[in-house]
């Protein structure tokens, strides 16, 4: 368009203005929600909102997508990440036929940094009765950062690091303790997760917490995935 004009234009000075756009239009569409939303709903005291959040990754096409002959490669494929949270009332939880199933539940994706996927998943709590619900359950795979996210915009939440993403950290710990003995690594996790299915958390985190010393009386430094998958549980 630009061109058509005879005008030249910096593509960063575009990219610039459909960012604010999109802003624009974010922000016109949560007040068109929140003013269609009425008057706030008086939520069962014993309901509680579920807030699940997770990172995954997006296949897209790479720069060098379509590039013939096939035989010269390239970078024709490229990876993005999705942050994503699916927002439900535990009322709208139901059991049909032994299987779990949502009556009801919201979606927030986002494709940017996480200060605004977790701007997004607040308002859109908000708007599913953050404030009116007697509990708030952040559910999580242990990552970092939405720990962080956790803390900045549902402080008062009950965070909840599900058994097998649990369990998968402490596998990390247990390998990377004995990295070349399976078997010590079994003996050394299989307690911790008959304690953290039963719930013995606290000696798991107590474990954990030990671990330091545990090296120390080895000779042996703390493995910086120690603390990294310490931290994730």
């Amino acid at each position: 368009m630009a061109t058509q004009w005879g005008v030249p234009v910096d593509d960063a000075v575009i990219h610039q203005q459909v960012q604010r756009a999109g802003e624009r239009a974010d922000q016109q569409a949560e007040a068109r929600l929140t003013a269609s939303a009425g008057p706030p709903k008086k939520f069962p005291p014993t309901d509680a909102l579920v807030i699940m959040m997770d990172g995954w990754m997006l296949r897209q096409r790479g720069v060098d997508w379509g590039r013939k002959p096939a035989a010269l490669g390239g970078d024709r494929v490229a990876w993005q990440e999705c942050k994503s949270a699916v927002i439900y009332r535990t009322q709208q939880a139901v059991n049909k036929n032994d299987r779990g199933l949502l009556v009801e539940k919201f979606v927030v994706a986002y494709l940017g940094d996480p200060l605004e996927f977790g701007r997004r998943v607040q308002a859109e709590a908000r708007r599913r009765g953050l404030g009116q619900v007697a509990r708030v359950f952040v559910v999580a795979d242990g990552g970092v950062w939405i720990w962080k996210i956790a803390a900045d915009r549902f402080a008062g939440a009950t965070r909840v690091l599900d058994f097998y993403h649990a369990s998968q950290h402490l596998w990390a710990v247990a390998h990377t303790l004995h990295p070349e003995n399976q078997a010590a690594a079994q003996a050394w996790v299989v307690p911790l997760l008959h304690q953290l299915r039963h719930g013995g958390q606290a000696q798991v985190l107590q474990t954990l917490r030990d671990l330091p010393a545990w090296c120390a009386q080895r000779t042996q430094p703390l493995p910086p995935t120690v603390a990294t998958e310490t931290n994730s549980v």
